[in-house]
């Protein structure tokens, strides 16, 4: 059993009056998580949104059909609450007027969810998200050494705990997550009719992370209009599969502007979708593919500790780049991501001239350093 971090911050807001909402791809151990923090509370009752009875029960109730449905219960767990239609009216009046109950929700998408708890929970409701297993996770559990050893394959098959669980079958497991999940789900929750662009588009996203996003290009590669690549970018954001970076300026005239990289949430993702589980040493994507995974630890390090933090990246239009830039409290901090400890980088001399900013070398023998408080 790995401990995850946001554990001990969600027990802390148990029994205080709201909502705890817990967001995340499927698969990440969201029920796993809500399950054990349920146990530890004492009985609790246990609704499925990928029930069709469940859907049906809490689609429309009144107040009294919800306190029979409940009974004696003072722990409630909602599980996949996207799949139910009006769940954010069902839950505001249970929290409304049955206040001794602790009720918990988790969803898979930000779809539905998120307009329908934003609007109807507004104030009334703790919000974590949860992601596929974080490195400093996986260290607490092993030990330095052991998490040294198995970088690169996590590398290569990502983070997931279903994939984690079943080692020799993390090509199968993978391909079982991205069928079932990125392609089928996503596709019924979001009404799209043909398939083929979405995953068209999913692929050209794998083949340029790391790599400036322009829509244009994606929409005469792919074969569709620009307003709707952007569309189905925000679905797989709001289904928790890739996420933007937006390039870091103060409207200075030699910087890149209005660019985006695009990264996905678990890199074993990335690579079931492009069908490349080849070793780190003969890739021609090694770079990306460890930005992507660095980009990811840091993104669950400071999710898991609600740092107000901003990330970017950097570029300037006549050369000059940095990989990830961090913004807190107006305070700059810049990072090249190298896989090989002995490279070398140095700060740009066009942004060290327009900004104050602490340079590092992020490489793989730092990245826990990075990505984990080591004590």
């Amino acid at each position: 059993m790995i401990v995850r971090k946001i554990q001990p911050k969600i027990e802390e807001k148990c029994f205080k009056g709201k909502v705890i909402l817990i967001t995340g791809p499927r698969q990440v151990g969201k029920s796993t998580l809500l399950h054990g923090i349920c146990k530890k509370l004492g009985d609790y009752l246990y609704l499925d949104g990928d029930d069709p009875d469940v859907r049906t029960m809490l689609k429309n109730p009144n107040f009294e059909q919800l306190k029979l449905l409940i009974g004696k219960y003072k722990v409630l767990l909602i599980d996949e609450a996207q799949r139910i239609n009006n769940i954010g009216l069902s839950v505001k009046m249970i929290q409304d007027r049955l206040k001794d109950i602790q009720v918990f929700v988790s969803g898979s998408s930000a779809l539905d969810i998120g307009n329908q708890f934003q609007e109807s929970l507004t104030g009334r409701k703790w919000e974590f998200n949860l992601y596929p297993i974080s490195w400093e996770e996986w260290y607490e559990k092993n030990d330095f050494l052991t998490v040294s050893q198995q970088l690169e394959h996590r590398i290569i098959y990502g983070m997931y705990p279903e994939v984690i669980n079943h080692p020799g079958e993390e090509e199968e497991v993978l391909k079982e997550i991205t069928n079932s999940y990125l392609y089928k789900d996503i596709l019924s929750l979001s009404g799209i009719k043909k398939s083929e662009f979405l995953e068209k588009l999913l692929k050209a996203l794998a083949l340029q992370i790391g790599n400036e996003v322009s829509y244009n290009e994606l929409s005469q590669l792919i074969g569709i209009d620009k307003k709707t690549i952007s569309s189905y970018i925000e679905l797989l954001e709001k289904s928790f599969i890739v996420y933007k970076v937006n390039s870091y300026n103060r409207n200075e005239r030699n910087e890149i502007k209005a660019n985006k990289k695009i990264y996905f949430y678990d890199t074993g993702i990335r690579n079931a979708i492009i069908n490349n589980f080849n070793p780190l040493s003969i890739r021609n994507d090694k770079g990306a593919l460890w930005e992507n995974f660095v980009f990811n630890e840091r993104m669950k390090y400071h999710q898991y500790r609600k740092n107000n933090v901003n990330t970017y990246f950097w570029r300037a239009v006549k050369g000059g780049e940095i990989d990830l830039v961090e913004e807190k409290n107006a305070i700059l901090s810049a990072f090249e991501i190298k896989w090989n400890p002995t490279s070398k980088a140095k700060l740009p001399a066009a942004f060290d001239k327009l900004y104050e900013a602490d340079f590092n070398i992020i490489h793989k023998d730092n990245l826990l350093n990075f990505v984990a408080d080591i004590n």
